[in-house]
């Protein structure tokens, strides 16, 4: 019988890198996203799928610089509801985490996740900016 994939937050480094290379997902970001010393749109690159024409892999201390000045977290799954290991993930605002864990729709993981506090609800779209690059605030 298949069970509930239950969807984690993570803002730790550590996790998120653990996770990403058990299934050998590398850090990357959009091509012609950005310019100069700005990677542009990051994102995880899992290989066999699409991401090999639009994507570019970087390092990882460049990766998580632009994830922490955007203040994003990574919704992840471990296990699909099949019980198989999963690649779910999706890069959110970190008030966007913390508006879902409130609403009980996401389990918070690492010890790094100190989040503002947010009510906007986990599937708005105005809420994935940061996560496109079009956060407002840089550090």
């Amino acid at each position: 019988m298949a069970t509930k994939a239950e969807s984690k937050v993570t803002f730790d480094h550590d996790e998120i890198r653990r996770w990403a290379e058990e299934r050998n997902a590398k850090p990357a970001c959009v091509k012609g996203t950005g310019g100069g010393s700005d990677v542009g749109m990051i994102r995880l690159d899992f290989p066999g799928y699409s991401g090999e024409q639009s994507l570019e892999h970087i390092d990882w201390k460049d990766w998580f610089q632009k994830f922490d000045q955007h203040n994003l977290a990574l919704v992840y799954q471990e296990t699909t509801a099949g019980g198989q290991k999963s690649n779910f993930n999706k890069l959110v605002s970190r008030e966007t985490a913390e508006g879902a864990e409130k609403s009980g729709h996401s389990e918070r993981v690492g010890e790094k996740a100190h989040a503002k506090k947010g009510e906007s609800e986990p599937r708005h779209p105005e809420r994935t900016k940061a996560a496109h690059g079009h956060s407002g605030s840089h550090k």
